[in-house]
């Protein structure tokens, strides 16, 4: 079997060899160290079926199994001499089994060795980090006592004080006078004596600062407990003699002392009592003499802050900016006081609340602007004392100065100015009718003066905002949008009452009566106003507002100019719409005189009048309202003349449409009643008899009433071009032309 080979048939020569694969199958695909079968057929099912696979599959099993029996039969003789070769395997085992037994015993032998040298080794270093660590720990303890033991020598060392010092009674440290039993005689001598004592108070208080940070690495120690009240007794006496040291070099402006107290209290990070020793020592009587405190002061005029702003900036002048400038000196490391809010604005804060509180009650509005901007200069004032802006972002940061600004209740105050800026428009604008409030100038021209009552106060209202006894800049943006929201308010009011006035319901709706109670000559007001508020607005008073808020950016302004741009543009697009209103009351009353010509049918019909040779009477009465509107004295005094020319081309165009109406429908039925009375005659004249074909050959009182008609529309021509306007522009009075002026005459318009 192993000498057989296998065979390929003949038809195996001339057909595919057995062992191909189609090339979708790919036996290098199952020798790849990541394949994975799941994989393999997802891929392999959108190329081939299920049964199509399988039978792959198992024809490639085949093969290997094929080649497996091959591989087998070719080298079966080594396979099969393999046990004879296979001598005394046990007795080898055996031989190598006893060096490694040996060696496994020398290694663990070492490895037990090695792990109590380990042991020993770890057991030493924490023997050693245990013993570092009492060391640390007694080092610290003598340290602390060292400390303590220094500042107790130290503090025996100053000059003998008074009793009450260890209570921190910081007025009667004021009122006693340091000394070390010896009167002293001259001013330098005692100068000196103060300059030891701050500096013995700084070494002490650096002393102390380094015993803070023992005994918080000490805690819990019974050492520690057990001094705590030899520290606290230390802490105490250093207390009472630095406040009273700084009490003594405050009242002497001694420059040196006062720097070497501030660094005392700066080692011991007690900043918050150097400042109100400062508070209470200096601040305070100087604050008393403004604004006292043991009465308080009540009414307008005594809430008033500017006078007292000004005498309290003088004294912080005179008095405090000696201190100011030792803190705030460059590399002083002094930065950690801050005396301007927690000494001086909180004494301020607190006089104010107790001598004046009605100063931040904004029931008074024009009293609390006041104070207000007054307080707001006063913080500037201050802020004039701090060295960078980081200084002045820290004085602002401050829980006083937070608190200061809290007590302005801006919100309040803007709206009772809101209810009081709205409300008068409000009131205005609910008048039953358009009010004027100066009287008509007895000459021609064109005023620059608002003429209506509503008017002028939109106005007042829109400069109220903006007013430097209203206005706050914090409130800008409300004070913007009041503004914006007054024009809307007006502009609302008028399309709201022009709309009504064209519906016919304006009686209906409270506050748009003045609507149908308005003529056109009222409506002059209304365009001449609207056109010095655009004016106004777009103007002046936007220039005035921005100048308010020239010192916002540059994004800020185009935006602000932008909105009261567009506000004044929404008024006067409104100008279309009133002038309209005045252009359909002066058409309405014009086409009262226009409904005469109907008389015309009954003059003409069924009676023997000649053809007419002259224009009807209404003709002179159709534009009069026009011409007595335009060149009456208000017109010709509000409105210029291109208000007046477009008012006056908008007439004559809407009664010309009319009057085409009306002329029209008029020629229309008399030729249809010609038309039926022409058949009657006719079916009258074939019953009697008579020929058919006999003409009359008069002129029909259709023809009668398109000449009276032709002859009416000529002279309205006449009257449009004596008022300025031609009118073969007008497309309705070229259409009346056709249709009632004779055939020889209709292409040609001749006024």
């Amino acid at each position: 079997m192993a000498d057989t080979l296998p065979t390929r048939s003949a038809t195996d020569l001339f057909s595919d060899p057995i062992d191909s694969q189609p090339l979708w199958f790919k036996k290098s695909s199952f020798l790849q160290p990541e394949f994975d079968s799941e994989a393999y057929i997802s891929d392999l099912r959108t190329l081939v079926s299920f049964d199509t696979l399988r039978s792959e599959l198992q024809t490639h099993l085949a093969s290997l199994k094929h080649e497996l029996i091959d591989l087998i039969n070719r080298d079966y003789a080594d396979f099969v001499n393999l046990s004879t070769k296979l001598v005394d395997v046990d007795g080898a085992i055996v031989r190598m089994r006893a060096p490694l037994t040996e060696l496994r015993e020398k290694i663990l032998g070492f490895r037990e060795s090695v792990e109590s040298t380990l042991v020993a080794v770890q057991n030493g270093l924490r023997q050693r980090s245990e013993a570092s660590a009492a060391r640390e720990i007694l080092e610290l303890l003598l340290d602390t006592f060292h400390v303590v033991s220094k500042v107790e020598k130290l503090i025996k060392e100053l000059p003998s004080v008074p009793a009450d010092w260890s209570n921190g009674d910081v007025n009667s440290m004021a009122r006693s006078s340091l000394n070390n039993g010896i009167s002293l005689q001259h001013a330098e001598n005692e100068t000196n004596l103060r300059e030891t004592q701050s500096m013995l108070l700084e070494r002490i208080a650096s002393e102390m600062n380094r015993l803070k940070f023992y005994m918080a690495h000490a805690q819990n120690l019974p050492f520690v407990e057990n001094m705590e009240k030899r520290i606290q007794s230390a802490s105490l006496l250093l207390d009472a003699s630095l406040g009273h040291c700084f009490v003594d070099a405050l009242e002497h402006r001694d420059a040196t002392a006062i720097y070497n107290c501030l660094r005392a209290y700066a080692a011991v990070d007690n900043t918050r009592n150097a400042e109100d020793i400062f508070r209470m020592t200096v601040v305070l009587p100087l604050i008393q003499k403004v604004i006292p405190q043991s009465g308080v002061v009540s009414g307008a005029s005594g809430d008033e802050l500017a006078d007292d702003y000004q005498q309290i900036e003088q004294h912080i002048v005179k008095d405090c900016k000696f201190l100011l400038e030792i803190a705030s000196a460059e590399n002083s490391g002094l930065h950690v006081f801050n005396f301007l809010a927690n000494s001086i604005l909180k004494e301020v804060l607190t006089a104010i609340q107790k001598g004046k509180p009605g100063t931040f009650s904004p029931g008074r509005p024009t009293e609390f602007l006041k104070n207000y901007k007054s307080s707001l200069d006063f913080l500037a004032h201050l802020e004039g004392y701090c060295p960078s802006r980081s200084a002045v972002a820290k004085f602002r940061a401050e829980s006083v100065y937070i608190e200061f600004m809290k007590q302005w209740n801006i919100g309040v105050y803007f709206s009772l100015r809101f209810q009081e800026i709205a409300g008068s428009l409000d009131s205005a604008l609910i008048a039953g009718s358009l009010v004027p409030v100066q009287k008509l100038p007895s000459g021609p021209g064109n005023s620059q003066d608002l003429i209506l009552k509503q008017s002028v106060t939109l106005l007042e209202s829109l400069r109220s905002c903006w007013r430097e006894d209203v206005f706050i800049l914090s409130c800008s943006e409300r004070f913007l949008r009041l503004s914006l929201q007054l024009l809307s308010r007006y502009s609302n009011w008028l399309s709201s009452g022009l709309a009504a006035l064209k519906t016919g319901n304006a009686g209906r709706n409270p506050g748009f009566e003045w609507a149908t109670s308005a003529v056109p000559e009222d409506f002059v007001y209304v365009i001449h106003d609207i056109n010095c508020l655009v004016t106004e607005v777009c103007g002046d008073y936007l220039e005035g507002v921005l100048q308010r808020l020239s010192s916002c950016s540059t994004e800020v302004l185009d935006l602000v100019k932008q909105s009261i741009v567009q506000a004044g543009k929404s008024l006067s697009d409104l100008l279309p719409l009133v002038m309209n209103a005045v252009i359909e009351a002066l058409t309405e009353k014009s086409v009262e005189d226009l409904r005469q010509l109907k008389g015309i049918t009954a003059t003409y019909r069924m009676t023997h009048k000649p053809l007419p040779v002259r224009h009807s009477p209404y003709v002179s009465g159709v534009l009069r309202p026009v011409q007595a509107f335009l060149y009456g004295e208000r017109a010709a005094t509000y409105l210029t003349g291109e208000i007046r020319n477009e008012l006056l081309r908008g007439a004559a165009f809407a009664i010309t449409g009319h009057y085409y109406e009306l002329a029209a429908d008029l020629v229309n039925v008399a030729r249809k009643t010609e038309s039926s009375l022409q058949r009657i005659r006719q079916g009258a004249q074939r019953r009697a008899g008579a020929s058919s074909d006999v003409m009359d050959n008069n002129v029909s009182d259709t023809d009668k009433i398109c000449m009276q008609l032709f002859l009416d529309i000529q002279e309205y021509g006449r009257n449009l071009s004596a008022l300025g306007v031609k009118a073969v522009e007008i497309p309705a009075y070229c259409s009346l032309w056709r249709c009632v002026a004779p055939p020889d005459q209709q292409n040609a318009i001749n006024v």
